[in-house]
C-alpha cells in the first residue's frame, strides 16, 4: 500500500506553481509588454539591440493581418529548417554514436510484413509535431537522435514554438484592451525567449543536476548488469546525452517531448521524487502566470480570476476522478491471489500511483504531453481523464495558446448571455457581433472535427488493425493519438504501431491544422475588437468578473465539450469500465 505521505504530493504540485505564478506572471507582463518610454531600457535592452542585429531597427506597429503572417512565415522557415536537420543528421556534427538517418527505422505492416523504413514520412511527422508545440514522438530519442539533432533541431524548436504561442497571446491581449496595434511579432519573440523561457530554462536546468539528470556530450556508455552471467547478457548499453537540458525547456514549454522514448518514467530523465516534484511544477507554473499577465495587462484583476477559477477547477475535479480511480487495483489482477491495492500497473514505483495520477492530469491539462508512466495502463476512469482534457482544451493549455482557445469560448458565453437577456452581447467594453461569433464557432467546432474525423477514419478502416487491443480499449488508443494530436499535447496512450505512413501522415496533417486555426481565430476576434468603439457600461451590462459569468463560462465549456465528445467517450472508456466491472 501506498505511504499516507504521497498524498501530500498533490497539493505541492498544484500549491507552488499558484504561488509562484503570481509573481512570474506579473513579471511576464512588465518585460513582454513595456509601456514606450521603458523600450529599450533595463533588461529590455537585450532584445532590441539582438532586433537591431537581425536588421529591425525599431518595432513595427502590426494589426491581427500582418501578425498573423509573421507568425506564419517564421512557422514555414521553421519548417524548412528542421526538416533539413533531421533529415541530414548522419552528415551532422554532434553524433558520438554514429546515429544514421532519423527516417530510416523500417517498420511491419499489419501482415507483419516488413518494410524498408519511410524517411520523409517519420521526419514529415517529427517536425510537424515540434514545429506545433505539441511534440508527438513515432521515434525513440536516444535510439534515433544524434546529439546535434536533439539540441539544434528538437530543442531549439521547444523554446521557439512555445515563445510564439505567447507572442500571439499578447498580441490578443493588446487587442482586447483596445489598442489599434497589436505590437511587433518578432520583437515578442525575443522578448519571450531572452527574458522568459531562457533564464527560466537555465534555472530549471541546473536544479535537474542536482537531483541527478545528466548533462554530457560524451557518447553512450556500455556497462555490466550485476546478473550479467544469470541473464548471458555480459555488456549493456546505457544511453546519455546533454538531458537536463532539453527535460527544463521540454517542461517549461509545455513540450513534453522526451530525451529518451519513456520520456519522463526513465530514471535518468526523472530519477527521483524530487525530480519528479520539480519537473511537474515546471509544466504547471507558466501556463498559469499566463493568465495572472492577462489580468495585469488588461488591468482587470477580476475578469482573469474567473478565467483562472474556471481553469483551476477543471484541473481539480479531473485530477480528483483520477487520483480516486487509480487508487483501485487493475482489473488485469482482478481474481488474483494478489493483495488488494492501487494501481501499479505501468507505474514505476519511485514514483508512484498518486504521483503518477497527479501527473497525468496536469501534463494533459497543459498541453504538455510528457509522461512518467504509461498511459495505456490506466484505469479507464483515469484513462478518461487526459482524454476530456485534451478534448476541452482550455485548463491553461499550452502557454499563450490555453488563453486563446477559452477567449473562443468566452466570446460563446457572452454571446449565450446576450441572449438570454435580449441585448446585444459586450465584452470588455465592445460589442460582439456576428463576426467575432462566427471566427469563435470556427475555432472551438474545428477540435472535435480533427478528433472525431480522424477516429472514425482509421476506426472504419484496416488501419485499425494498428492497435494493440481489440474492443472499447482498441478504440481508445485510435481516440487518444487523434486527441493528442490537435490538441497539441503530445501524449500517447500508447499500444499503436504508431510510426507507419497512414499514422505518420494523418497526425501531422492534424498537428498541423490543431495549432494554427487556434492561434489565428482568436488573434483575429482580438483583432476585430481592437477596432470598436468602446460602450458605456449600464445596469444591464454582462459583467465578467463575478461567480454568475464564471458559472456562465463553466457551463459553457462542458456544454460544448459534452455535445461535441461524449458519444466518443461512451465508445472508448466508459464502454472499457463497464466490460470490466463484476455483473
Amino acid at each position: 500500500m501506498e505511504s499516507t505521505l504521497s498524498w501530500i504530493h498533490p497539493f505541492w504540485a498544484f500549491g507552488l506553481p499558484m504561488a509562484a505564478c503570481v509573481p512570474l506572471g506579473l513579471w511576464m507582463a512588465h518585460a513582454l509588454d513595456p509601456p514606450a518610454d521603458r523600450v529599450g531600457r533595463g533588461l529590455d535592452v537585450l532584445p532590441m539591440a539582438l532586433a537591431r542585429l537581425l536588421g529591425r531597427r525599431a518595432a513595427a506597429s502590426m494589426d491581427w493581418k500582418q501578425y498573423a503572417i509573421a507568425l506564419l512565415a517564421y512557422n514555414a522557415a521553421l519548417f524548412v529548417i528542421s526538416f533539413g536537420l533531421l533529415y541530414l543528421q548522419q552528415d551532422l556534427p554532434l553524433n558520438p554514436d554514429r546515429k544514421g538517418s532519423l527516417g530510416a527505422l523500417g517498420y511491419k505492416d499489419a501482415a507483419g510484413v516488413e518494410h524498408p523504413g519511410a524517411d520523409t514520412g517519420v521526419v514529415f511527422n517529427t517536425v510537424c509535431s515540434f514545429v506545433t508545440n505539441t511534440n508527438l514522438q513515432h521515434y525513440s530519442g536516444e535510439q534515433h537522435l544524434s546529439y546535434f539533432s536533439q539540441l539544434g533541431a528538437i530543442v531549439w524548436l521547444q523554446f521557439v514554438t512555445p515563445a510564439a504561442g505567447l507572442c500571439v497571446m499578447l498580441a490578443a491581449v493588446r487587442g482586447l484592451r483596445g489598442d489599434r496595434h497589436l505590437g511587433d511579432f518578432y520583437v515578442d519573440l525575443l522578448r519571450s525567449l531572452l527574458l522568459v523561457l531562457l533564464p527560466l530554462a537555465v534555472i530549471v536546468a541546473l536544479l535537474l543536476v542536482g537531483t541527478g539528470v545528466p548533462m554530457t556530450f560524451q557518447g553512450a556508455v556500455p556497462a555490466t548488469p550485476l546478473d550479467g552471467e544469470a541473464t548471458r547478457m555480459t555488456t549493456q548499453t546505457i544511453a546519455r546525452g546533454p538531458v537536463a537540458a532539453e527535460v527544463s525547456i521540454k517542461q517549461l514549454g509545455t513540450n513534453g517531448g522526451g530525451f529518451f522514448g519513456p520520456n519522463s518514467a526513465h530514471p535518468l530523465e526523472n530519477p527521483t521524487p524530487w525530480s519528479n516534484l520539480l519537473e511537474v511544477i515546471s509544466i504547471l507554473v507558466l501556463p498559469m502566470s499566463a493568465i495572472v499577465m492577462f489580468g495585469r495587462m488588461l488591468k482587470d484583476r477580476g475578469h482573469a480570476a474567473v478565467v483562472f477559477g474556471v481553469m483551476f477547477t477543471l484541473l481539480a475535479v479531473e485530477a480528483a476522478v483520477a487520483l480516486g480511480a487509480e487508487a483501485q487495483p487493475s482489473a488485469a489482477a482482478a481474481g488474483l491471489p494478489l493483495a488488494r491495492g492501487p494501481n501499479l500497473e505501468g507505474k514505476e514505483v519511485r514514483i508512484g500511483p498518486v504521483a503518477s495520477a497527479t501527473w497525468a492530469a496536469i501534463t494533459t491539462a497543459t498541453s504538455n504531453g510528457s509522461v512518467d508512466r504509461m498511459h495505456d495502463s490506466l484505469n479507464p476512469l483515469a484513462g478518461m481523464v487526459p482524454l476530456t482534457l485534451m478534448m476541452l482544451n482550455v485548463v491553461f493549455s499550452g502557454i499563450g495558446a490555453g488563453f486563446l482557445n477559452m477567449l473562443s469560448y468566452i466570446i460563446i458565453a457572452v454571446f449565450i448571455a446576450g441572449l438570454m437577456v435580449g441585448r446585444t452581447p459586450e465584452y470588455l467594453g465592445k460589442k460582439v457581433e456576428a463576426k467575432e461569433v462566427k471566427l469563435a464557432m470556427l475555432a472551438v467546432l474545428i477540435h472535435p472535427v480533427l478528433i472525431c474525423g480522424g477516429t472514425a477514419l482509421f476506426a472504419a478502416t484496416s488501419w485499425k488493425a494498428f492497435c494493440a487491443n481489440p474492443g472499447p480499449h482498441g478504440f481508445s488508443e485510435i481516440l487518444y493519438e487523434f486527441t493528442s494530436a490537435a490538441a497539441n499535447n503530445g501524449s500517447g496512450f500508447e499500444g499503436l504501431s504508431d510510426n507507419t505512413p497512414p499514422w505518420n501522415i494523418a497526425t501531422g496533417i492534424v498537428l498541423l491544422l490543431g495549432r494554427f486555426p487556434a492561434l489565428i481565430f482568436p488573434l483575429a476576434i482580438a483583432g476585430s475588437l481592437s477596432q470598436k468603439k468602446r460602450v458605456p457600461q449600464t445596469v444591464g451590462t454582462l459583467r465578467t468578473d463575478n461567480w454568475t459569468f464564471a458559472g456562465m463560462l463553466l457551463g459553457t465549456v462542458l456544454l460544448v465539450g459534452a455535445l461535441s465528445f461524449m458519444p466518443a467517450v461512451v465508445l472508448g472508456p466508459i464502454a472499457d469500465h463497464l466490460m470490466r466491472v463484476k455483473p
